[in-house]
């Protein structure tokens, strides 16, 4: 049973990393076969609610498994260490279907060429870097599973890490968030589907952050009270 919980989180994690590596493409239009611009354009009466549909239905898998209600109920019918892997694998087929039926919308916003295009484009890979780098200020595997389904396989009960402000989690609260939000906006070909999804997935952005921080205040108490107090929750601002 251990042997088959540690494959299936490994499998769960493999799948995030070809997940977000795809994203990453399909947002910047690079070596994908299906990017955010791909393909032809259809009616816009019913581009945008299928790309809306497509959105709301990873946001609501996405933030609804996160709560800490959901959760219990999950683990009384799968095993607790597989119940973090079982998150990342349904947030993972939520962004492959948004992948592979997203609706391109190609009227044009932005467009710029030459330095300006590269600059853009680096600005925005930045991002992804950012996006990346948070999460193992935070302890990356932990985020994802791994950790979870390797402890159990060596028979060492899960504890969470305690709370920790590390690296840029003393300048804002959610540096991960804010580095998909620079790769969401930051482009040098701005398409009104693209700006369909920056504004959606922004959306969606901030209300899973509020329902995260109210979480984060129930389970930490005064240390995340008196952290959110003294520091931005993602400009960094003060």
């Amino acid at each position: 049973m251990k042997s088959l919980i540690l494959a299936y989180g490994t499998v769960s994690y493999l799948s995030f990393l070809a997940v977000i590596l795809y994203m990453i493409g399909f947002v910047e239009g690079l070596s994908v076969p299906k990017d955010i611009n791909s393909g032809v354009s259809g009616p816009l009466l019913e581009s945008i609610p299928i790309d809306f549909a497509l959105i709301l239905l990873f946001g609501l898998s996405h933030s609804v498994m996160a709560r800490p209600a959901f959760k219990e109920r999950v683990t009384k019918f799968m095993p607790h260490a597989a119940e973090r892997s079982t998150y990342v694998l349904v947030a993972n087929i939520a962004l492959a279907i948004l992948f592979w039926q997203w609706r391109p919308i190609s009227t044009p916003i932005w467009s710029f060429s030459g330095i300006a295009s590269i600059i853009l484009l680096a600005i925005s890979m930045l991002g992804w870097v950012l996006v990346f780098w948070s999460t193992f200020l935070i302890d990356h595997f932990d985020l994802f599973g791994m950790r979870q389904v390797w402890l159990n396989y060596r028979g060492i009960e899960y504890s969470a890490h305690p709370f920790v402000v590390r690296g840029l989690y003393k300048y804002v609260r959610h540096p991960l968030m804010l580095g998909f939000l620079i790769a969401f906006w930051v482009t040098p070909n701005m398409t009104l589907g693209h700006l369909l999804f920056a504004l959606l997935m922004t959306v969606y952005i901030f209300i899973g952050v509020i329902h995260e921080e109210r979480d984060l205040a129930r389970s930490l108490g005064d240390n995340y009270a008196s952290y959110r107090e003294r520091t931005s929750m993602i400009i960094p601002w003060r």
